[in-house]
């Protein structure tokens, strides 16, 4: 019998020694499985491990969180711990109300349904009375907030915006791709994959002889192949490229007028802002070409592509992680409304193909019901990138969204399956702010830099450490984890350290539900065998470690993007005012931001190389997802640690940048800015835009002195570097890629 460990990188076959040690091998099915798991089982006994509950001397004292971040932990019993945790959130709710109770409890964690942190976490506090939540994500928080404006609430997900792989392969004549193509963000998927065929797709549409044109600083985002075109361009300013495409398309007079005038509103004020109307600049490719850097004749190019017999623009997640960042989307649509490709099989526009696995795949998707987390009574909440706002500013107010939002007075911040210091922006001000709570709570596997910011730590187990269910509601596989490794020394489940707090609080019996992990797993799985009758009984599954639905159906579930409404808009309307796609919105006007006008616009950022800042840091930081890991997940091990250099996270930059300022291949380099520093290993490129440097997320934050709040970051954490600023007052959504630095060798100790 095969046994499978499913990740949110792909599921792997378990090999089991005589002697009873496991280790993972490539899912024979998989047409590219991803090497980066491979090593997921080495953190078994990793030195990194917590080996049991630790509580930080200076809280302990009673310091509230002065010392937060640079204190000495004691090892304390599990009833001890327990104990702290009760009465610490049973005394803030009860003097502070349950608003000042954070539930972070942001991030990927397991890939797990019933041993999914957050979704435990969650349920214990809504028991509690509830907490201060967030809301979107820092992967798509821009555009989560502005398209339903534009195309109605049902298309705010990521998923609900692409066409099929299948129509692309066979029938896309030309897909321009901003923002970079990297197959390699597709190895992941929220919630486990079986097949990784991203790159299969891609390669079937260009020997077919699809047209690939990546617009990208970065050559190396496009991937090998015929037809493959890129077009440097420099980083934030994709939107003034593509409002120069509209004004070809309008100035030629080849706008699809049939399509515009049946499905889109407000193109008439569109149309107006890209002839210069008001403002007197018209937004021509001439104009274009002197922000952007690309000529004029290939701007012409690109818009000429756009009146193929279908055509597809797709726009990468990192586009909207910027200011403005919500720009660039809306003028995605707005290009492909001008040219009639919406509704077209394979044509129009897409958001985030090649992002993830699961986007485009032409399949049956399994809609995962996961732990039921219950009602928040709370009604606050922060955009998920407003943390440090929070923190820094309780009583202030932000907008959002067409509000206005009050910051709670945060005294408790609880967190598991997560890692702030990992993801958020400007992390040396985060750490400044991190202190003002009283109690700081998280539960962690590994010392991650949140850990070792923490008052009270929780060790848990890895989720090969434990039984569970693994199913993504993108794809059409479920996988049963077996428990695979005996917990490393005191750690617990996350169900059972809530399980134990519920206790302590006298709210067990509705939180546990009479129910064993066992009768959890069946409870969980019943749910899915009700929506899909076709599945096995749970002792078959949980034999077999695997079902798949329609195993062995060739035939696609394809999928045109607004295909009901451009079949029928009468009959089938958008969810927007207008019941159209929306070019101008009157909600967004009445909101009267500044930084997020009524239709596409371009917006100069204020890091960015044409700004005035330039002039001191003359460099653009780009902070992409990395090629060897998850986010920070499996940092320490395989093949994100085999590609350090010195130890530290590779920087690539441009070898004119690199030999003007006397770097060699392989360097310490120091980054720099007004916000940090960190350390990281050079590497050369040809291909990258000089002016631009890259540097991935997801290396351990490593402060060199835990006492000082601007210490030198010594592991390559770029969110040293990145700025805390909302891409605007629509979505406030995080803006890491608008971020200017200035980098030397580095010849220090």
């Amino acid at each position: 019998m095969t046994r499978y460990f499913a990740t949110h990188f792909g599921t792997y076959e378990v090999e089991k020694a005589p002697s009873g040690r496991c280790t993972l091998k490539p899912y024979r099915h998989d047409p590219a499985p991803a090497a980066l798991g491979l090593h997921y089982l080495t953190l078994a006994e990793h030195d990194m491990r917590i080996a049991q509950p630790m509580v930080r001397r200076g809280w302990l004292a009673g310091d509230h969180g002065a010392k937060r971040g640079e204190d000495e932990f004691i090892a304390v019993e599990w009833d001890v711990a327990i104990a702290h945790v009760a009465s610490e959130l049973d005394r803030v709710r009860k003097t502070q109300g349950n608003e000042a109770i954070y539930a972070g409890s942001y991030g990927w964690a397991s890939a797990g349904r019933f041993h999914h942190a957050q979704s435990q976490l969650k349920r214990l506090l809504n028991l509690l009375g509830g907490f201060t939540a967030s809301r979107n994500s820092y992967s798509y928080g821009a555009a989560s907030v502005l398209l339903p404006h534009v195309l109605g609430a049902s298309y705010a997900g990521t998923n609900a915006c692409a066409p099929s792989w299948d129509h692309i392969a066979t029938r896309t004549d030309c897909l321009i791709a901003f923002g970079g193509f990297r197959l390699s963000n597709a190895q992941c998927d929220s919630g486990g994959l079986a097949e990784h065929s991203v790159a299969d797709w891609v390669s079937q549409a260009l020997a077919r002889g699809m047209r690939l044109i990546v617009v990208s600083p970065d050559g190396s985002d496009a991937p090998p192949g015929p037809n493959v075109i890129h077009v440097p361009i420099r980083p934030n300013t994709d939107s003034a490229l593509m409002l120069a495409m509209a004004h070809m398309l309008i100035t030629r007079g080849t706008v699809d007028t049939e399509f515009v005038s049946r499905y889109v509103s407000g193109v008439e004020d569109f149309v107006a802002y890209v002839r210069g109307d008001d403002d007197h600049l018209p937004k021509s490719p001439r104009w274009a070409a002197r922000i952007t850097g690309v000529p004029e004749a290939t701007i012409e190019l690109l818009a000429e592509q756009l009146l193929l017999p279908t055509s597809l623009i797709n726009m990468s997640w990192s586009l909207q992680r910027a200011r403005f960042g919500e720009q660039p989307y809306w003028m995605a649509i707005a290009l492909a409304a001008l040219a009639g490709q919406i509704g077209k099989p394979g044509g129009g526009f897409a958001f985030g193909l090649g992002a993830m696995n699961s986007v485009g795949q032409p399949v049956r998707k399994l809609h995962a019901p996961g732990v039921k987390q219950g009602e928040n009574p709370v009604e606050t909440f922060i955009p998920v990138a407003r943390l440090a706002d929070m923190l820094a500013r309780p009583g202030e107010y932000i907008d959002y969204d067409g509000q206005r939002l009050k910051l709670p007075d945060i005294r408790l911040i609880y967190w598991a399956g997560g890692n702030p210091f990992h993801h958020h922006q400007d992390l040396n001000h985060l750490r400044r702010v991190w202190k003002n709570p009283e109690t700081v709570i998280v539960h962690e596997p590994v010392w991650t830099a949140t850990a070792h910011h923490a008052d009270i730590v929780l060790p848990t187990t890895l989720p090969f450490e434990r039984n569970d269910i693994v199913a993504s509601s993108n794809d059409r596989v479920i996988i049963a984890n077996h428990q695979l490794c005996t917990p490393y020394a005191e750690a617990r489940n996350d169900h059972d350290i809530c399980l134990a707090i519920a206790e302590a609080l006298g709210i067990a019996e509705a939180f546990h539900e009479g129910l064993s992990e066992t009768e959890w797993l069946e409870r969980l799985y019943a749910g899915y065998r009700s929506r899909y009758p076709e599945l096995p009984e749970f002792k078959m599954f949980w034999a077999e470690g695997m079902a798949t639905l329609d195993a062995g159906v060739k035939a696609p579930r394809s999928q045109v993007l607004l295909a009901k409404f451009i079949g029928d808009p009468l009959r089938f309307p958008l969810e927007t005012p207008s019941g159209r796609i929306e070019l101008r919105s009157e909600a967004i006007a009445r909101f009267n931001y500044s930084t997020c006008p009524a239709q596409p616009a371009w917006l100069a950022p204020e890091e960015w190389l044409g700004a005035e800042r330039a002039e001191r840091y003359p460099l653009h930081l780009l902070t992409p997802q990395p090629a060897n890991r998850l986010h920070s997940q499996l940092d320490v091990v395989g093949e994100s640690a085999a590609h350090k250099i010195n130890g530290r996270e590779p920087v690539v930059l441009n070898r004119i940048d690199a030999n003007t300022r006397g770097i060699g291949p392989g360097d310490t380099v120091r980054l720099y800015n007004d916000r940090g520093a960190c350390l990281a290993g050079a590497v050369l490129s040809d291909t990258l835009l000089p002016g631009v440097v890259v540097l991935p997320t997801g290396a351990w934050y490593t402060p060199r002195d835990a006492s000082d709040p601007m210490s030198l970051e010594l592991g390559g954490n770029p969110n040293v570097l990145t700025s805390d600023i909302g891409s605007s007052q629509l979505a406030q959504g995080p803006a890491a890629n608008s971020c200017l630095i200035e980098i030397e060798r580095y010849s220090g100790s």
